[in-house]
Formats: structure tokens, sequence, C-alpha cells
């Protein structure tokens, strides 16, 4: 069955690094769009970074572009978040999911949710 692993959350400095892994199984990492969501306390669950099945483009939430990066590796069947000059505010739980549909581009209708990886930026 299909299931989704995150690690390499934990606490972090501001302007720190982290890099989240998200580990698929049961399907084909390279047929579905793939997107990393995080949720905040007290706040609702916001899309951070998509990407595509195929070509592998890219999306990303103004509040980290230019410094997240999405990336797949299909070989391991894997996506990772590199997040670079954290701040507090990206302080959340964040969450690996995949779409519901086979060659999907968008990550506007996902239907696989892994469990979650925390994320604490603070001094």
């Amino acid at each position: 069955q299909v299931q989704l692993a995150e690690s390499g959350g934990g606490l972090v400095q501001p302007g720190g690094s982290l890099r989240l892994s998200c580990t698929a199984s049961g399907f084909n990492l390279d047929y579905y769009a793939m997107g990393w969501f995080r949720q905040a306390p007290g706040k609702e669950r916001e899309g951070v970074s998509c990407i595509s099945s195929g070509v592998g483009s890219t999306y990303y939430a103004d509040s980290v572009k230019g410094r997240f990066t999405i990336s797949r590796d299909n070989a391991k069947n894997t996506v990772y978040l590199q997040m670079d000059s954290l701040k507090p505010e990206d302080t959340a739980t964040y969450y690996c999911a995949r779409a519901d549909s086979k060659g999907s581009y968008f990550c506007d209708n996902m239907e696989y949710w892994g469990k979650g990886t925390l994320v604490t930026v603070s001094s």
C-alpha cells in the first residue's frame, strides 16, 4: 500500500538549514506530483512546495521562495526539501503528500499524507 515517511526535522537556530526527506513506498514517485505542506500551531495547513510528475517542474510559496528547494531522487523513491536561511516563522510540522492522479502536474488534490516531522526554528 502507499506509505509516506518524513524525516529530518529538528531544532535549528535562525539562519540555519535542515533537509527534510520523504521516503515513499507502494508507488513510483516519478508518476505523481509530490508536495510539502506545513502547519504551525493554531494555524491552517499551507502548501510550501510542489514538484510535478515527469519533468519535475517545481513550485514554491512566496514565503519560502529563494530559501527552500524541493527535489526528487527516483532511484531512492524519495523527495527532499532543502530549507536554508530558516526563520522562526518557519516553525511547523511539515508533511509530505502525494497527488491523487498519475501524471499529475500540480499539488491541488492530494490523496496520501505522511505523519509529519516537526521543525522548530529558535535561538
